[in-house]
Formats: structure tokens, sequence, C-alpha cells
């Protein structure tokens, strides 16, 4: 499929010339998946075992990592067009950018909720993905943890 076509109903817009903000990117997401064909449309965690390999300069940030069940992974979708105001999902109705969880927008950052299995070295290894191999890593977050405001937990370690 090309993913650069424009579908019928769906519009789109210049990007403006600024940048506001710079990014960092902290590693590199290894998945099954090459092509966004391949790409579930939402990852589950009992989805296939992936790789999140941490570049080593962000690698003491891991530490304590292993404590906890679930994380949330930040990555930039660097294959995404960023031009689209209105979609078109397959088999779907048209609708503004905002009201889809579609790679294609303004900003192509995802934010997936992942199981961690394990933790070798630099590497974390999670399920629940959906991004493509090499997809580039913005941020971990753990999904809860004891700073976190209202939270009860005491322990953030997996049954």
């Amino acid at each position: 499929m090309d993913w650069h076509a424009t579908r019928p109903g769906e519009t789109e817009a210049p990007l403006p010339e600024r940048s506001d903000a710079r990014l960092v990117f902290i590693g590199r997401i290894r998945t099954p998946f090459a092509t966004r064909d391949d790409c579930p449309r939402q990852g589950r965690q009992d989805g296939p075992l992936c790789r999140v390999e941490i570049d080593p300069h962000w690698q003491a940030a891991l530490k304590g990592i292993e404590t906890f069940a679930e994380l949330d992974l930040l990555y930039w979708m660097h294959e995404a067009r960023r031009d689209l105001l209105t979609q078109t999902p397959r088999g779907g109705d048209t609708l503004g950018t905002f009201a889809l969880r579609s790679p294609v927008r303004p900003n192509p950052i995802a934010l997936s909720r992942v199981k961690l299995e394990g933790v070798e070295g630099g590497t974390l290894l999670v399920r629940g993905l959906d991004c493509l191999d090499g997809t580039p890593l913005i941020d971990i977050k753990p999904h809860r943890c004891s700073h976190s405001h209202g939270t009860t937990e005491t322990s953030h370690a997996a049954p």
C-alpha cells in the first residue's frame, strides 16, 4: 500500500517552517515489523517479543527498571507523513487526525504500554509494540511508580 497517497476525504496542509523543540533519541526499537503493512493496528501484551536497545550513553538510566511489570514507551514514527489534517482509515469514515491513533500526525510521537519480560544489559525485552523495526526511542516511563500522585502501591515488582 502507498502510505503517502491521499485517500478520498483526506486533506493535507504544508508543515510550518518553525521548529519548537529538540528531541534526543535514546535508543532504537527492534520489532519483527519491516513495513507499515506488517504492523498491528495496536500492540498487544501477548504480541511478539521485541527488543528496546538503549544507547550506551543512557544505559545507567535503566537502574531499577527491572522491578516494573509495565512500561510506557514514547517513540518517533520516523517514516510517517506529517501533513494530514483529516484521514480516512481503511473501512472507516473521514476523521480529524487528532481523533485517531494513526501514526500520521504533525508530531509523529507514539505511546505504547508494554509488558516488561526482561532486561539484558542495555536492552529491554518487551511485548506490546506496534512500530517498525528500527524506530527511534524518545523515552521510557514506568506505568506506575511510588512517586506518582495518588498511588498506594508499595512495590512495583511483577508478581
